[in-house]
């Protein structure tokens, strides 16, 4: 009766763990969405250079990276070649840098509310970018699906009150390029066995973006920055921008490590809707009833898709299990066939 007890106990704890890390990963992502819309719409902060906001993210989040790992040494940085990082880091760290750019751009001319809707588009460009690298296996039956959320999204922007071409096109040159660099993530990192976590990945990648940022904005924002004679730093907007950028990042670390991938992909589409909602509700952006049709459709193939992904893994690892299982019958089979011939050679002496 006692370990019954203290089992369910345990469960609940677990079960307890599991919400409050998923609450803690969908607070500080709503948190930095609408906090990077505020900075940066003309409507409300004003402060429309995000170029320079990312640079920011990412030299505040490289400093922190650093002193985690070099000086209270939190996590073991991975062991990586240069040539590795040159070949292999240095490009997910461009990719990086341009989507972060074009995404944090996007919230100048469209709706919080808008931006979430297209970033459903994610899945059939990953998808579509790993067929094209040959990383995914086309399957037709994958590809309706894809058809479906893109046909979804289509319905949800022919419905968008305040469309802007343009908008929507450093949105999906976002969503591109996030895509291109989860692939490659894949193809230039995972199968060569090395695995980074968020403060890794901050730690190596944060740097490269940084650098490669610092190119156009010297040409299109700092020309601008020095001709506003009234900007002036505001630490406290800034820095504390920044801690939840930082804080984002290990939330990410904490949900995966803790729960799984799955869990946080469901959890993001919870984060999608409460966004939606406080986009309409408190910033009163307008969202059409043909908007949440779109999205609704759209928010139906992807949950079809993960499903689908989720029971691929689960095959996988159920076979894994077999041949695991087939191994180790076959080595006791071994075993009990040298012992029976041991015994037959020592009743012939």
């Amino acid at each position: 009766m006692g370990k019954g007890h203290a089992l369910s106990d345990g469960v609940i704890k677990k079960i307890l763990l599991s919400y409050t890390y998923v609450a803690i990963w969908i607070f500080l992502s709503f948190t930095v969405i609408v906090y990077n819309k505020y900075i940066l719409d003309k409507k409300l902060y004003n402060w429309p250079y995000p170029i320079t906001l990312t640079m920011i993210h990412m030299g505040f989040c490289s400093s922190l990276a650093i002193i985690l790992i070099k000086v209270f040494k939190i996590v073991e940085p991975v062991s990586m070649s240069r040539e590795t990082y040159l070949r292999s880091v240095v490009p997910i760290g461009a990719l990086y840098s341009l989507s972060l750019w074009l995404s944090n751009s996007a919230y100048i001319y469209l709706s919080v509310s808008f931006i979430q809707m297209l970033k459903a588009l994610m899945p059939v460009a990953v998808y579509s970018i790993g067929v094209l690298l040959k990383k995914e296996t086309f399957k037709s039956q994958t590809m309706t699906n894809m058809l479906s959320i893109s046909f979804g999204v289509a319905i949800a922007a022919y419905g968008e009150a305040k469309f802007d071409v343009w908008g929507v096109v450093l949105q999906l040159g976002a969503v591109a390029f996030e895509a291109t660099r989860l692939v490659l993530i894949q193809i230039l990192l995972t199968s060569k066995g090395i695995n980074l976590n968020p403060i890794t990945s901050l730690y190596y990648v944060a740097p490269c973006c940084f650098v490669f940022l610092s190119v156009p904005w010297i040409f299109v924002e700092l020309p601008v920055l020095r001709e506003t004679s009234s900007f002036h730093f505001d630490f406290v907007i800034f820095g504390t921008n920044s801690v939840c950028a930082f804080a984002l990042n290990l939330a990410v670390f904490l949900l995966v490590g803790k729960t799984s991938a799955l869990t946080m992909n469901v959890a993001g589409v919870v984060k999608d809707w409460l966004l939606i909602a406080f986009s309409w509700s408190v910033i009163k952006d307008t969202v059409t009833p043909l908007n949440l049709f779109g999205y609704g459709l759209a928010f139906l193939g992807v949950g079809y898709y993960n499903h689908s992904k989720l029971q691929a893994l689960k095959a996988k690892d159920a076979q894994k299990k077999v041949q695991a299982s087939d191994e180790e019958a076959g080595k006791l089979l071994e075993e009990r066939e040298s012992e029976v011939a041991g015994k037959r050679n020592e009743s012939q002496d």
